[in-house]
């Protein structure tokens, strides 16, 4: 197989840590020439002596647009007219909080990252994949389909993610580029440490009256968390999934990652909401209705 792959060439985005690196170095492995974006020039050298030859970092920042086609460029020009045999959008971020006090900039950029970002560089290498005809991978999450409270803004953005892949499956299967999406559970990374972090500060320096009112509940959700995180499972899971998306003959339209995230899927798929709110507000151990 790597024989056959080894001009094939897939481009990676968020590939500094986690999920994006284990997909690049997985890629990279299997024969794929892999183009890891990454947003410091640190991390893709971090990550290229990871590698083989046919990794190659490229500076690439979702979130600005001369940065995309800078990368966008630096691809055609090395791959020619062979184009790309897939777009792996993998950048994320986790903003956390309740929503009646989170600061409108934080769910403006959750989505500026995680959906604006994804819509962002598919347009600037679509060119190269109809070329190519290769095919497109959106890095969703279980959240996408079932909602944690307090994470309502990354579970917003997946949710959107959703949408997006089924527009793009429909509108791009013309040119028979497919379009697939893959959903996780918990998955050992360093995303969820960062959105940890990143809400504490919020809790810290926002003086919203409301803040003190979800004390308990937040408590309640940061423990979950932190039980969720001692059952994640390894990124090479969800490496596999985006390489049977990017290589099998017939790919899955979706790509549930993990016990945790099937069983999720089929709560959502088969209970009422009430009752899925219910045995959410259980297991969470929330305190009762006041």
């Amino acid at each position: 197989m790597a024989s056959a792959l080894l001009r094939q060439s897939v481009v990676i985005t968020g590939a500094s840590t986690g999920i994006g690196a284990a997909c690049a170095l997985h890629l990279d492995a299997m024969g794929f020439r892999v183009f890891a974006g990454v947003r410091r020039r640190e991390d893709g050298a971090a990550l290229k002596a990871r590698g083989s030859q046919r990794l190659l970092p490229v500076l690439l920042d979702v979130t600005d647009e001369v940065s995309i086609a800078q990368a966008a460029a630096l691809v055609k020009e090395a791959v020619g007219e062979e184009g790309i045999a897939g777009l792996v959008n993998n950048a994320g971020i986790a903003v956390a909080g309740p929503l009646e006090v989170l600061p409108i900039p934080e769910l403006r950029k959750q989505f500026e990252v995680n959906v604006i970002g994804a819509v962002a560089v598919t347009q600037a290498f679509l060119p190269l994949l109809r070329i190519g005809r290769g095919r497109i991978v959106n890095m969703g999450s279980i959240a996408g389909r079932a909602t944690m409270p307090f994470l309502g803004p990354y579970s917003m953005s997946k949710f959107a993610l959703e949408a997006m892949t089924t527009a793009l499956r429909l509108e791009l299967d013309t040119w028979g580029i497919e379009v697939s999406i893959v959903e996780p559970g918990a998955i050992a990374t360093p995303i969820w440490e960062k959105s940890t972090k990143a809400a504490d500060l919020l809790q810290a320096t926002t003086e919203h009256e409301s803040l003190p009112l979800y004390a308990e509940h937040l408590a309640c959700v940061r423990r979950a968390i932190d039980e969720a995180a001692q059952r994640a499972i390894s990124t090479d899971a969800v490496a596999q999934a985006v390489e049977h998306a990017l290589t099998a003959r017939r790919p899955k339209a979706h790509y549930l990652v993990g016990s945790d995230a099937k069983f999720r899927a089929l709560l959502a798929r088969f209970l009422p909401h009430r009752m899925q709110d219910a045995l959410l507000r259980w297991f969470l151990k929330f305190p009762p209705r006041r």
